[in-house]
């Protein structure tokens, strides 16, 4: 078990339930969150250890929530000095009640990860001969090789959030990630590779070698199929998305324009629009948070509700938006449990958690056959979303010429160019291998960054705009 935080302060809990009152009386919410954090990250570069890096963090974030106003104040001193400052700072946004809620679904806080701390085990030592490891593999697979970059990372984060009806709740959360970045080249070109994985998990698995060997594969695999990658054509085509990572691109261009600050504020693509077709049919979106020690899942959200498996888009229709507790009250509806947030120095805010469109009934062979010429996108890198207008632009790190239903040959400098909610209607195949991602996903938003994954299955998206390279 991990000490209290609610202890640590310098006063007692009925001290601290008696500030928290004072500052909330009148307001429509808030709450008092509680965080302990410790993080590690080591980086593994060019054949020696490049960084190592720990630090540890603590303090709280007081929020009052009047109406559309929010006060917040944070400090990293658990004191009854801080706090009452705090207090006194945060009052004087509060002008009364404003809206209600509906009905929030119910489930029961069931862990959906252990508490074990990731740092220090296994130690220090151990890791950096795993990085070790790992470079030394990949540098034995041939001359193609020219740079090897591993990170690991791992953090370990105690929450407590005490509600205004004296209601606390806890949760602990590991997190561990580890990626490999392989430059492989020819001549005087040279490509990028890189893949990794992790989760609300310790580093136990991936230290078994069939686990990082896969990791490292697939990282030099990328590298050498872009090192053969032709000019991508531009134009109009039938685009094939892979399962897994590339639900990204759903994430950005349509998880973000369903969160419920944007529709309430009007400034989303999808405002106004719940119970009206958004997508093709067949199309159905979830944000589930409670899918076992998957990146993006957590026991409660940062205001102190239980996540939930929330279904977005149901057969292409948008039957709801992912809620924290100010817009849901704003907007009449029941929270999510989707309220976020970075740290205590942070105030939250409508987040995703781990979003993908559900499966359909095509193979993945089938949805390939059915294109004449297009391209295949198996994995994407960065890109860019206007929430207001739905337009988006995503570079792709790995994708395929389709001609006549058979995979050709790589392309290098693909972006996909088009309007989210567009997009949604072209799409024509779902398949029926859904897929998340293997835990690497990191959404920024308003300047806060929080853990997230994506998913969904091969889909076929008919006639969509491709920016290209080829001359």
């Amino acid at each position: 078990m991990t000490a209290s935080l609610i202890e640590r302060f310098d006063l007692s809990r009925a001290g601290i339930e008696r500030i928290l009152g004072d500052a909330l009386s009148g307001a429509d919410d808030g709450e008092l969150f509680m965080e302990y954090r410790e993080q590690e990250s080591l980086t593994f570069d060019n054949g020696r250890l490049k960084m190592g890096n720990f630090n540890t963090e603590q303090g709280f974030g007081l929020r009052v929530v009047a109406g559309e106003a929010v006060g917040f104040a944070h400090a990293g001193d658990l004191s009854e000095a801080a706090l009452t400052r705090a207090a006194q700072a945060v009052t004087a946004v509060k002008s009364g009640h404003h809206g209600s809620y509906a009905d929030a679904p119910q489930r029961t806080n069931q862990k959906l990860y252990g508490e074990e701390n990731p740092i220090p085990s296994p130690g220090f030592e151990a890791k950096v001969k795993l990085l070790q490891d790992i470079d030394a593999y990949l540098r034995e697979k041939g001359d193609a090789v020219r740079q090897v970059s591993v990170t690991l990372g791992s953090q370990w984060q105690n929450v407590e959030i005490l509600r205004a009806d004296g209601r606390l709740v806890t949760d602990v959360r590991p997190l561990v990630r580890i990626n490999v970045s392989v430059v492989a080249g020819r001549g005087d070109r040279q490509e990028t590779g890189s893949f990794g994985a992790g989760g609300r998990t310790g580093f136990g698995g991936f230290f078994v070698t069939e686990s990082w060997q896969k990791i490292a594969d697939e990282a030099l695999r990328q590298a050498m199929v872009n090192l053969d990658a032709v000019p991508a054509p531009a134009g109009a085509f039938d685009i094939v998305l892979g399962a897994g990572w590339p639900g990204v691109m759903l994430h950005e261009a349509v998880g973000h324009g369903l969160e419920g600050d944007f529709n309430r504020k009007k400034t989303s693509a999808f405002s106004g629009l719940l119970g009206t077709q958004v997508a093709a049919k067949g199309v159905t979106v979830v944000d589930d948070g409670t899918i076992a020690e998957k990146r993006g899942s957590l026991t409660i959200d940062d205001e102190g509700t239980a996540t939930n498996r929330t279904v977005l888009i149901e057969d292409g229709k948008l039957v709801a938006y992912m809620q924290d507790r100010q817009n849901a009250r704003l907007m009449g509806m029941a929270p999510t449990g989707n309220g976020r947030r970075q740290s205590y120095q942070h105030a939250p805010m409508p987040r995703m958690t781990n979003t993908m469109m559900l499966a359909g009934d095509k193979t993945p062979e089938e949805i390939i056959a059915s294109v004449k010429d297009g391209i295949y996108a198996v994995a994407f890198g960065g890109g860019q979303v206007d929430i207001t207008s739905g337009k988006f632009v995503f570079g792709c790190t790995e994708a395929y010429r389709i001609r006549n239903g058979q995979v050709g040959e790589a392309l290098k400098g693909a972006m996909l160019i088009g309007n989210g909610p567009e997009v949604m209607h072209r799409v024509s195949m779902i398949g029926n291998d859904l897929e998340l991602d293997t835990g690497i996903g990191m959404c920024g938003k308003a300047g806060q960054g929080v853990p997230v994954g994506v998913g969904q299955p091969h889909l076929r998206m008919d006639q969509i705009t491709v920016g290209g390279t080829e001359a």
